[in-house]
């Protein structure tokens, strides 16, 4: 029995020392693969990082078998960071689809998009903003730009001053485009028409709320102002004519009033520098508590500092002196103050909030005009729009509604009517002239064989600065 013993206890011997050969191969076969599988995981991570495809590499290490649960843990914790890995891509690939900003609208070409439609924060572009000059004494008006005082008043006002720059902002544009296509050779219906389009199209026209201000002017030569044609008129623009394209806009009855002259012969270039020049004189010296008639004064003396050759002979550009600027009121295009462009006159003062036209009209004639030609524009009396008027014809009667509901206060004229399907109506018109609800603006002409230019802008008196608002890149 003991023999037998002893050599089963050797065999177990031998196998022990076998199995542990057996055992220490193994372990060393297992930390190898453990090995491998670690290099191939920071592989796998160094790719993911700089973006390259491990398809092959992935698909062998999820079919590598772990033996031991070190290994198993390993894995488990390198899948966590590839999940968190993906995660985190998947943020930074919405932080990167953030939704886009709606594109910024552009003015078409003619302009047809409302200025509203281009500015929908309702920020509107203010004018050219400046100093008020100093007085006559030399005392400096800056305190007024730094007075927390005048700016908390200027903030009250700021939608009134924001109507108005609407309404700039679309006489800028549209004047721009008119600058584009008047040439020679166009009609005066054509030319007005094509303005007037646009201008409803940018002011995005709303019968009294928003819409054109007066009848487009473009009077030619020796006719100063108040000339649109009526329809049926075949006057047609010529090379040697001086053009004064005078119009406006309002937003809410706030009126842009400003005009300028297009010539085409450069040896009428003089006299619009001239012009030119008077109205910015008399912008560079407007400001509250200034007199009109020093304002005058100025305008005159830049005026007529300027002579023109014309044809071999020479001419003083003279000022027209029964042509002025003047203030302009809600719905109301003259508001009672008059801005002279000839020294002498009221000695009355401009005041903090009002609002003015500056304009001066030069000329190679007499310097005065008069009525003249068939007359275009009308306008409801502003102290009769309340008051009732006994009219005896019954077309009178709807002529009157159809102007207020329309027109209100602001100027009108016959191709207006004419466009809200009107016809027959002159006798009406006449009626409501010769009661006196209805004023005739008929065309201003100086002498025949004259010239004459104007250049208008529109000014704001605000409590703190003075804002040409009109302003732009042409003048």
């Amino acid at each position: 029995m003991s023999a037998v013993v002893e050599k089963v206890e050797v065999n177990g011997e031998a196998n022990a020392i076998e199995n542990d050969i057996d055992m220490k191969q193994l372990n060393e076969a297992i930390n190898e693969e453990g090995q491998d599988i670690k290099k191939k995981k920071k592989k796998k991570k160094k790719k993911k990082k700089t973006g390259t495809p491990d398809n092959e590499e992935g698909a062998a290490e999820t079919c590598e078998t772990p033996v031991n649960g070190k290994e198993t843990e390993d894995v488990e914790n390198g899948a966590e960071e590839q999940g968190e890995q993906e995660a985190g891509t998947g943020e930074t690939k919405k932080k990167r689809k953030r939704k886009k900003k709606p594109a910024v609208k552009q003015q078409t070409d003619p302009p047809t998009i409302p200025i509203s439609e281009l500015f929908p924060n309702k920020n509107f572009p203010h004018g050219q903003e400046s100093e008020y000059p100093a007085d006559k004494d030399g005392r400096s008006a800056a305190w007024r730009t730094t007075s927390a005082e005048k700016k908390a008043m200027d903030t009250s006002y700021e939608e009134m001053w924001n109507d108005f720059r609407q309404a700039a902002e679309a006489h800028r544009q549209v004047r721009k485009h008119v600058q584009g296509f008047i040439k020679p050779g166009l009609t005066m219906i054509e030319i007005c028409e094509r303005l007037e389009q646009a201008s409803r199209s940018l002011i995005n026209e709303n019968k009294l709320e928003a819409g054109l201000a007066f009848p487009t002017g473009c009077s030619l030569n020796n006719c100063a102002a108040h000339y649109t044609p009526n329809s049926g008129d075949k006057t047609v623009l010529t090379y040697d004519d001086v053009c004064k394209i005078d119009f406006g806009t309002h937003i809410n009855g706030r009126i842009i009033d400003c005009a300028f002259t297009v010539s085409f012969n450069p040896k009428y270039d003089k006299l619009l520098e001239a012009v030119k020049d008077a109205t910015n004189t008399g912008i560079k010296n407007a400001g509250i508590d200034v007199r009109l008639c020093d304002l005058g004064e100025v305008i005159q003396e830049t005026m007529e500092s300027y002579e023109i050759d014309l044809d071999g002979k020479t001419y003083q550009i003279r000022s027209i002196r029964n042509l002025s600027g003047h203030s302009i009121g809600q719905y109301r295009i003259h508001a009672g103050k008059t801005v002279p462009i000839v020294r002498g006159g009221d000695q009355t003062k401009m005041e903090e909030g009002e609002v003015f036209a500056i304009e001066t009209f030069g000329s190679t004639g007499r310097g005065i005009v008069h009525d003249d030609m068939e007359c275009s524009h009308y306008m409801k009396n502003f102290d009769l729009a309340n008051s009732h008027v006994n009219l005896r014809l019954p077309r009178a009667k709807r002529l009157l509604h159809l102007i207020s509901e329309n027109f209100g206060t602001l100027a009108f004229c016959r191709r207006w009517i004419d466009r809200l399907g009107e016809t027959k109506y002159l006798m009406a018109l006449k009626s409501l002239c010769d009661s006196g609800v209805v004023d005739p603006y008929p065309p201003l002409c100086d002498i025949k064989g004259c010239y004459t230019a104007q250049f208008e802008h529109t000014i704001i008196l605000r409590p703190n600065c003075k804002e040409v608002v009109s302003r732009g890149d042409d003048y």
